[in-house]
């Protein structure tokens, strides 16, 4: 089999590449193959990730400390609202144009807030609140210390909390709840319908090789276990914890030195109706000590096939496996390489705190666990809420100039070979919230000739109209209400 693009993985990231391209170019040919028999049952399924539409709302994390001079450095929630923004406008346009069908099932507004609960975090949401509503995105920001406020915003955060205890928070009601698992499954089912394209599950990549100026791609069957071969001139490696191992393979040099970390995850759930239906939000607080960013603990609506739960989390584990399905307790101890050697053994020298705190996160009683609840929701019950498994995040490991090797790094990534032939995405957050803005950066990065024709360019505008416009610019305010509202409207947002 000869193609144009082959895209490894169904996730959100590798489905959006996949509906990108074929809209933008409708001829090009394009074969998509996942290990697993459905789509996204990774990181973008609804129970793996925790579906906030990260937009720099109510994350905590975006905006970490408070400057000497009484300040927030505000801007890079600016930058991720503004990413973000890349994600509703191309899923507006989907729900227009047919790859996207009954939205609302799997995208949702709901409020997003941030609540803090001690002395010493009050001047910092304060803080963090002037410089957020200062800009245009954040015009709609409310903040409030009034419990009664609070109370008629979220009711639990206040219902059976000491009146002595200090609480703050802020809100946004422009938030919502996705599950990216089933934006994904729309996409890869319309990519399958369209001609010289096609989704092929159950199918593992097993090797990658140079062939001319592209990639030969080996596929197996999981059930035949019926060997083929594909050419194809670009490969995307969107296999969550899969695409290290898959890098590996490859052979690139610009893959050297990477490793992988795999942390495993866990939430508390409740879908008791008399507590579901007293909260409509998602609240994010600071994170706890040595907890990653991806740790931040939040009490969430989810909207998952119809039903609304309220989910609390999220509880690291301890794990070897890269993948929930197919993965191995071996997939850590494999996936070391001489080139990655001593960036993997001084994780645990340079990041003890980690490494101790995933410890303890992995014996945590439910009791335990129900303590940190509490700081959310002081009048929650044991009896309501069950622990359920969460996704797995393959942290990036890698050398950077003037660090410590074994330096974990957050956030996503996208690694390329030097002739711009291949592509792997890597990391965790905001990720599938922006995957629109990343998978638009790979096509300017690797094939930037889809968009050098007035058409081509015209059409990406169809598509996103702010992929060439600064939305964040004080002067192109009007413009981002504009679009903003179009794309609330088209996604029944409003």
């Amino acid at each position: 089999m000869k193609t144009d693009v082959v895209l490894i993985g169904s996730g959100i990231m590798s489905s959006t590449l996949g509906a990108m391209l074929k809209s933008l170019k409708p001829d090009l040919e394009i074969q998509l193959f996942e290990v697993a028999d459905e789509p996204a049952q990774e990181a973008s399924k609804g129970w793996n990730n925790a579906g906030t539409g990260h937009a720099g709302i109510c994350e905590l994390s975006y905006t970490p400390e408070m400057e000497a001079d009484g300040t927030v450095d505000v801007s890079k929630a600016i930058s991720v609202f503004e990413e973000f923004e890349y994600s509703l406008q191309f899923w507006a346009w989907g729900a227009r144009n047919g790859l996207l069908k009954s939205t609302r099932d799997y995208i949702n507004p709901v409020p997003h807030i941030s609540l803090v609960h001690t002395r010493e975090q009050i001047p910092y949401l304060q803080a963090r609140f002037d410089g957020l509503k200062a800009h245009h995105f954040f015009a709609p920001m409310e903040h409030s210390t009034d419990r009664d406020t609070i109370r008629s915003w979220a009711p639990l955060l206040v219902e059976g909390r000491d009146e002595d205890q200090p609480v703050a928070a802020t809100r946004m009601m422009g938030g919502t709840d996705v599950n990216f698992g089933e934006i994904s499954r729309n996409y890869c089912e319309w990519l399958d319908a369209q001609p010289d394209c096609a989704t092929h599950f159950g199918t593992r990549v097993v090797d990658l090789n140079r062939s001319g100026k592209g990639w030969r791609v080996t596929v197996r069957d999981e059930q035949s276990g019926e060997r083929r071969d594909v050419e194809a001139g670009f490969v995307f490696i969107g296999a969550g914890g899969g695409s290290l191992p898959l890098l590996q393979k490859s052979g690139i040099p610009e893959a050297r030195g990477y490793g992988g970390f795999p942390i495993g995850g866990q939430w508390m759930i409740t879908d008791n109706p008399e507590v579901v239906e007293k909260h409509t939000a998602k609240v994010y607080g600071q994170a706890l000590g040595a907890a990653p960013t991806m740790a931040v603990p939040h009490l969430d609506t989810r909207i998952i096939d119809g039903k609304k739960y309220l989910l609390f989390g999220p509880y690291a584990a301890w794990t070897g496996k890269f993948l929930h399905v197919g993965g191995s307790h071996l997939d850590l101890p494999t996936s070391i390489r001489p080139h990655n050697i001593a960036s993997l053994m001084q994780v645990g020298i340079h990041n003890l705190d980690l490494v101790k705190y995933l410890v303890e996160q992995g014996l945590q009683s439910k009791d335990k666990r129900m303590k940190e609840l509490y700081n959310f929701y002081p009048a929650a019950r044991e009896e309501d809420w069950k622990v359920i498994d969460a996704g797995i995040r393959v942290q990036a490991i890698k050398k950077v100039p003037g660090e410590a090797p074994g330096i974990v790094h957050y956030g996503t990534e996208v690694l390329t070979s030097a002739d711009r032939t291949i592509s792997a995405l890597l990391g965790a957050s905001p990720g599938a919230s922006i995957s629109t803005k990343v998978m638009l950066e790979c096509i300017q990065r690797c094939l930037p000739g889809l968009l050098e024709s007035p058409e081509s360019q015209a059409r990406m505008k169809e598509m996103i109209p702010n992929w060439d416009e600064d939305l964040k610019a004080a002067e192109n305010r009007g413009r981002y209400e504009e679009l903003h509202t179009a794309a609330q409207s088209a996604l029944q947002l409003v």
